[in-house]
C-alpha cells in the first residue's frame, strides 16, 4: 500500500490552513453584508447608485477570494478594481457639495489604479 507524502513544512501547512480558514470567513462575512444590504434596499423600496456600487465591491471581494482558491487570474489585479469601486462611491456619497478640486483628486486616483490595473494585467500576461 502506497502512502501520500507528508508535506516536510508542517508551518507551510498550517498558514495555508489559516489562509484558508480567514478566507472562507472572509466569504461568509461578504455574503452576510450583501444580504443585509438586499434586505435594506427592500426595507427602503428604493434602489440608488450608491447601493449598486457596495454591491460591486461586495462582488469583487467574492471574485478576489475565488481567484485565491482556484489560483487562476491575477490576485493583484481585483484589489486595485476594488479600491476603483470605494474611489466611485465615495465620489457618489459625496454628491454635489463635494468640493471641484477633490473630485479632480480623486479622478486622478481612479485613472492613476486603472494604469496600474493595466499594466499589472500586462505583466501578469506576458
Amino acid at each position: 500500500m502506497e502512502t501520500q507524502p507528508t508535506d516536510p513544512n508542517p508551518a507551510g501547512r498550517a498558514l495555508r490552513f489559516i489562509e484558508q480558514g480567514l478566507l472562507m470567513v472572509a466569504a461568509l462575512m461578504t455574503l452576510g453584508a450583501a444580504g443585509a444590504e438586499v434586505g435594506a434596499v427592500f426595507q427602503r423600496g428604493s434602489i440608488v447608485l450608491a447601493d449598486i456600487l457596495l454591491m460591486f465591491l461586495y462582488t469583487e471581494v467574492i471574485a478576489m477570494i475565488a481567484v485565491f482558491y482556484t489560483g487562476k487570474g491575477s490576485s493583484f489585479v481585483f484589489p486595485i478594481f476594488i479600491a476603483i469601486t470605494a474611489i466611485a462611491r465615495l465620489i457618489v456619497l459625496q454628491g454635489k457639495d463635494m468640493q471641484a478640486e477633490n473630485v479632480v483628486y480623486e479622478a486622478s486616483a481612479i485613472l492613476l489604479l486603472a494604469i496600474a490595473a493595466l499594466v499589472m494585467g500586462r505583466v501578469r500576461s506576458d
